[in-house]
């Protein structure tokens, strides 16, 4: 029955976390949101940790509150006892939420008077120093993500961040810094009993290395709700020496399938194209027949498929690539009709780029939860899919879109059970 219960904000950001937490010891099962509406799937009760991928980052308010409790109500279901609201390193958000409002809704929930905010993820570059998260160098405010389409982060306080989107507003959001916790978890806790003593419900915790995530766990093991970035599960500990599950993705073709728009990833596609085959998706093809576009794509994929190298779908590969945001649905419903063809075709491994993306292939494949096998990079790994009404293995790696090295999509299937 497992212990531990993990709300992710979308799928990639929940594959991550459990990636981790099996590093330290949780068999854990990744489950999305819409199964773990209908209740716990029979493939969780032997895992030690459940995370339940929801995809409410970019939700209405409302709708990304409702999505967290029903996730939190159906892993108090399963057994959970302690609980982890896992949101973006990057702290992914609008000045309505969804980071506050959620965090209130299940603070609420558990009776938790008070908890930590701390999306920091040193080994991906994401660091909170005296209160501002960071990306590498650059405050969060003057990286890539002060022009993301969607959550354009113009300020790097996370207090000032998650002031507007929480009840109490700024009284409620105090910051404990990193001298505090490089004393140790002792110093720690009376620093941050101190500060929830002076009115804080939230408390933004400095960390610039992994030691000091470890930490903050240690300083607040008491605490029925953690929140913050996956990188905070480093410092669980769970029942087993050694949790991953055994993945094996065959001799098939070496598919990858990205609609990722982000710099990391386009160089990833680059690398991939440049070592085995680029198909480009064509927007006016799809928009004319999508059907007949899928069937062709799924064609040449395996047409494609028989060399050493990937065989790489995607959407962009150059920043010019980029084009009407309105694309976007169009290319999800593509390469997630794909991937279906492609399973019912035989192939058995599918390596997927993009958080929309991967729950777009999740949900048309029917998955009911994914059991996480050997770390290829911080944040990617591949995982074994359990399927509704199959009981083929299925092997797939669901990537943030800003994860893994440039050789990612090159490397994912040496050594991993091949």
């Amino acid at each position: 029955m497992p212990q531990l219960g993990a709300i992710a904000d979308d799928l990639t950001g929940a594959t991550d976390l459990a990636i981790i937490l099996t590093a330290s010891g949780f068999r854990t099962a990744v489950v999305p949101g819409e199964v773990m509406a209908g209740g716990p799937p029979t493939s969780a009760a032997d895992a030690d940790a459940v995370v339940v991928a929801l995809k409410s980052r970019t939700a209405p308010v409302d709708q990304a509150v409702a999505e967290s409790l029903a996730a939190l109500d159906g892993l108090r279901r399963a057994g959970c006892t302690r609980f982890l609201f896992k949101y973006c390193s990057t702290f992914d958000s609008t000045p309505a939420g969804n980071i506050g409002p959620v965090a209130d809704a299940l603070c609420d929930a558990l009776d938790a008077p008070w908890t930590v905010i701390a999306p920091a993820f040193p080994a991906n570059g994401r660091t909170v120093y005296s209160g501002h998260l960071f990306v590498g160098n650059d405050p969060l405010d003057e990286s890539p993500m002060r022009d993301h389409p969607l959550t354009p982060m113009r300020d790097s306080s996370l207090v000032r961040l998650l002031a507007p989107q929480v009840r109490d507003g700024s009284a409620a959001v105090g910051h404990v810094g990193l001298p505090h916790v490089e004393a140790g978890p002792e110093a720690l806790r009376r620093a941050l009993d101190e500060a929830v003593a002076a009115g804080a419900r939230y408390l933004v915790v400095d960390a610039v290395r992994d030691a000091d995530l470890v930490t903050l766990v240690e300083a607040t093991a008491d605490l029925p709700l953690l929140t913050g970035g996956s990188a905070v599960a480093q410092g669980l500990s769970g029942p087993r020496e050694v949790a991953e599950v055994t993945v094996a993705v065959g001799d098939g073709p070496r598919v990858v399938l990205s609609g990722s728009a982000s710099q990391a990833t386009q160089r990833q596609v680059r690398a991939g194209v440049a070592a085995g085959r680029g198909i480009k998706l064509d927007p006016a093809a799809l928009r004319a027949d999508a059907a007949a576009e899928h069937a062709a794509l799924a064609d040449r994929v395996l047409d494609a498929g028989a060399g050493d190298g990937p065989v790489v779908v995607y959407a962009t590969a150059e920043p010019g690539d980029v084009g009407d945001p309105a694309d976007a649905p169009l290319f999800e419903e593509a390469l997630a009709a794909l991937a279906r063809e492609l399973v019912a075709r035989g192939v058995r491994a599918i390596a997927v780029a993009g958080g929309e993306t991967s729950g777009a292939v999740v949900a048309a494949l029917g998955v009911e939860s994914l059991a996480v096998g050997p770390r290829l990079d911080p944040g990617v790994a591949w995982s074994l899919a359990e399927r509704s009404g199959s009981s083929e293995p299925l092997a797939l790696l669901l990537k943030s879109g800003n994860f893994g090295g440039e050789d990612l999509f090159v490397r994912a299937w040496t050594g991993a059970g091949r």
